[in-house]
């Protein structure tokens, strides 16, 4: 599996040591609060350059990553083409392509069913968890970087207060401190970032922690918080918090760049 391909195609141990240079960029900025120094002489210009080079590398990476052998790109791109030939090979046919003439959708269907056949344990989890980083924004990365340690972070969603004092419709959903904390680079679109780390498993959400009321002070401040609040009349905080998932423990050990 680490041999080089003869297409030329990168090897997995190469998309594993740009993972690892990559995640070291981004681990490093979220552990030291680089973008919380930026007044200090030379570090903007020092910023940049890390931004850019960090740009490079996950350019890099989500190309190579494209270029493994999994089961689920293999079959899209041979159901897109209608092409039979270009999927990987299976050595049982759980389900026959009747035809070089079938529905797309049906024909990755019929391949991953195929696939599915012959993995084993950690195969399969190792695709899995290639899926799921496929899936991630740079700014997502830093964001379960800095939740990676398992320390919880506060988490806000605004709401609408009701007549009764209940809670009407939601304008703003899992606002949260972690954003500023791993450096991201798009800080009015955390909500998104969690909602979406939430959605794939990899972040929980729990109770509100009253030792953490500082940060919920400093999180309802946030401009993106009093953005929202501006769309109700009357605006009511849900308090919780959120923490690194069980799967998402599991996946950042897999994948920590500070482990290779």
């Amino acid at each position: 599996m680490n041999a080089e391909r003869p297409n030329g195609r990168g090897t997995t141990d190469e998309v594993a040591d740009l993972a690892r240079r990559a995640g070291q960029l981004a681990g490093w900025a979220a552990r030291t609060g680089f973008a919380l120094g930026r007044k200090l002489p030379g570090v903007e210009t020092a910023e940049r350059s890390v931004r850019q080079v960090e740009r490079q590398l996950l350019t890099e990476l989500r190309r190579r990553l494209d270029e493994v052998d999994d089961p689920y790109h293999a079959a899209l791109t041979a159901a897109s083409a209608m092409n039979r030939s270009a999927a990987v090979e299976a050595t049982v046919t759980l389900v026959p392509v009747r035809d070089n003439h079938a529905e797309p959708l049906r024909a990755a269907m019929a391949e991953l069913l195929n696939h599915s056949i012959g993995f084993g344990r950690e195969r399969a989890r190792e695709y899995f968890y290639a899926i799921i980083l496929r899936q991630l924004t740079p700014d997502e990365a830093r964001i379960l970087s800095a939740l990676s340690d398992g320390s919880p972070f506060p988490a806000v969603d605004v709401v609408e207060r009701t007549g009764l004092g209940g809670n009407g419709r939601v304008v703003l959903r899992n606002a949260s401190t972690v954003g500023k904390a791993a450096g991201v680079s798009l800080p009015d679109q955390v909500p998104g970032y969690v909602t979406r780390l939430i959605g794939l498993g990899l972040v929980d959400l729990d109770e509100e922690v009253p030792s953490l009321e500082t940060q919920y002070e400093i999180l309802l401040t946030d401009e993106t918080v009093r953005e929202a609040e501006k769309h109700v009349r009357r605006a009511k905080f849900v308090r919780r918090t959120i923490h690194v998932s069980r799967l998402g423990a599991q996946f950042w050990q897999a994948c920590d760049p500070s482990l290779g």
